[in-house]
């Protein structure tokens, strides 16, 4: 189980460096944030509903984001707007956790 893990900090440090422009020297920055990223998504419910409480009304200057990331992932709108409470402005665990939640909806 822990190579699992270390395998997929591995992965996601990787793509971390490929988005920040494969630059070199910000290796161990990479895997802490990976580390804290796998890690978080762990320990998120195995649905929105499991562990979020009623969701607050859309903000109308959200509605765009919300609508684009439930397109972009497959999710409902109210699922999009509960991750983005929750995880607030976390681009990388917003997406991970949508497409996690739109993988378990359709098994």
């Amino acid at each position: 189980m822990d190579d699992d893990r270390i395998e997929k900090i591995r992965q996601r440090a990787y793509e971390i460096f490929q988005r920040e422009g494969g630059m070199l020297g910000n290796h161990e920055r990479h895997w802490h944030q990976a580390e804290m990223e796998i890690d978080r998504e762990a320990a998120l419910p195995l649905t929105a509903d499991d562990a979020l409480p009623e969701t607050r009304e859309v903000d109308s200057s959200d509605v765009l984001t919300v609508e684009a990331l439930a397109m972009r992932t497959g999710i409902s709108g109210e699922e999009a707007q509960e991750l983005l409470d929750r995880l607030g402005n976390d681009r990388a665990a917003i997406e991970q956790a949508a497409r996690s939640l739109k993988a378990r909806k359709g098994l």
